[in-house]
């Protein structure tokens, strides 16, 4: 890359940005943040992917942001052997720790709308790996239910289990101040945006209730056109670490969009405990479609916990300033896919460690490398679970973001994830992505334009150069 390009990049991170592109929450519970320059570094970073990826030159996130959304400060993890007490680095990384608990337990309440959902989106898996983020689709429907009023929010609400709006964003800001963690040993960052079409006005208070509750940034630009869809797809990939370029690079805005909303989930953590390489050996795996020979990591618990239940068995292993990951294994003769319709092993997948049924033992454990990712229509999958009048002309109500009555729907719903895991750790991501149709207000004027005699044509390319020319006298 040329030492001006990122120049200019570092340039366009102007001190708006810096400091946010309108005031920041006067809510007391975000009085207590410590904003950082490392919001700079980020966004600087997210200019350069788009000078190092994009096609057809840089994306200047600046041209087009109403709102950027600020995270708080955290101390870096200060690695090693540290004591609380003689060292100034790990207390500070101690205290911004502790500064989370207050917001653990949240999620909890979230219980029955991962069991639907996970029933619901996975259940088509028919011998394929499939992937979803409830927490990542969680947000994107708190988010959606901000932009809607009447049937269309009750029945968001529904399906999250909440019974007013005010509720809702209480549970979605724990929720993801309890999740959210950058301290260099760890990364889970859920980040939000919303993309609105230039031609529509919108309602600057929820813009605002977005940015306060859900840390949404916004944006707004020319739907339809290539650099805007390259905008949205840079914020994606930035924010997933780059890890679903492929499915992102496909996800593009049309004239008729009138609005699009965005969520994303990126998690990297490494084990408490690594695997070790020279353990690692190849073996086989039964999968649903034959036998493959795999890499298979081992090691042995000596103070590990099993868990079971009538069709399945399973244990944990912890990562390293942050949650475990679970394998859960069906008995012998019940297919995965059947676990996915189980009272039981759905409780047990939001119970975790609280499940009953429990034993200290040494556990022996074996697990393939994996690296899986699936991308999901939802759309069909929310309409099953309640969510219909959204995606429904004449019954959808976006009244809250619109500032003008017009016919607007959500008119299609993405979700990509990918998790992978080998002997050093874990690292996830995920998006979804929303998008509401519509046609803007028509001006005015009108005019009949009708080509009933010799008319003349031209044809231009992308960047305006005249391709063709012609005279149409006979058709």
């Amino acid at each position: 890359m040329k030492s001006e390009k990122l120049q200019n990049a570092i340039g366009a991170v102007d001190e708006t940005l810096v400091l946010r592109a309108d005031e920041q929450p006067k809510k007391q519970r975000h009085r207590a943040f410590r904003w950082t320059a490392s919001v700079a570094a980020m966004l600087v970073a997210a200019i350069a992917v788009g000078i190092l990826f994009g096609r057809g030159g840089p994306i200047n996130m600046n041209v087009y942001a109403i709102r950027e959304a600020s995270y708080p400060e955290m101390a870096s993890y200060p690695g090693g052997e540290y004591l609380p007490g003689f060292d100034g680095r790990y207390d500070a990384w101690r205290d911004d720790r502790m500064a989370i608990r207050p917001y653990y337990g949240r999620s909890a309440e979230l219980a029955t709308f991962v069991q639907r959902t996970v029933s619901e989106f996975l259940s088509d898996a028919e011998g394929e790996n499939l992937v979803y983020s409830p927490l990542n689709v969680y947000m994107a429907l708190a988010m959606l239910s901000e932009l809607t009023e009447g049937e269309s929010r009750e029945q968001i609400l529904s399906l999250i289990g909440v019974s007013d709006i005010e509720t809702l964003r209480e549970q979605a800001y724990a929720v993801w101040r309890a999740n959210y963690c950058d301290d260099g040993a760890v990364t889970s960052v859920l980040a939000s945006s919303l993309w609105l079409n230039e031609n529509v006005s919108y309602n600057e208070d929820t813009m605002r209730l977005l940015t306060e509750n859900y840390f949404a940034s916004s944006y707004r630009g020319e739907m339809g056109s290539r650099d805007f869809d390259r905008a949205l797809q840079t914020w994606l990939n930035e924010q997933t670490g780059g890890l679903l370029e492929d499915q992102i690079g496909d996800i593009t805005l049309t004239p008729e969009t009138i609005m699009a909303l965005a969520t994303t989930v990126y998690f990297r953590a490494k084990w408490a405990d690594r695997f070790a390489e020279q353990d690692t050996e190849q073996a086989i795996f039964h999968g649903a479609n034959g036998d493959v020979r795999t890499d298979f990591m081992h090691e042995t618990n000596l103070w590990g916990t099993y868990y079971w239940g009538e069709r399945f068995s399973a244990t944990r292993k912890s990562l390293e300033g942050s949650g475990d990951m679970w394998f859960i294994l069906p008995d012998e003769g019940v297919d995965a896919c059947e676990l996915l319709s189980d009272t039981e092993a759905l409780s047990f997948i939001t119970a975790g460690a609280k499940w009953q049924n429990h034993k200290g033992m040494r556990v022996n454990l074996s697990v393939p490398k994996f690296d899986v990712s699936s991308e999901l229509k939802l759309g069909d999958k929310l309409q099953a679970l309640g969510v219909t009048d959204c995606f429904r002309w004449g019954e959808a109500d976006f009244s809250p973001m619109l500032t003008e009555a017009q016919d607007v729907v959500l008119s299609d719903v993405r979700h990509g994830a990918r998790v992978a895991i080998d002997e050093e750790g874990v690292t996830a991501a995920a998006y979804t992505v929303m998008l509401m149709a519509g046609s803007a207000m028509p001006p005015e004027d009108e005019i009949d334009f009708i080509l009933d005699r010799p008319f003349l044509f031209v044809l231009t390319g992308e960047d305006g150069s005249v391709l063709f020319v012609g005279v149409v006298n006979r058709v």
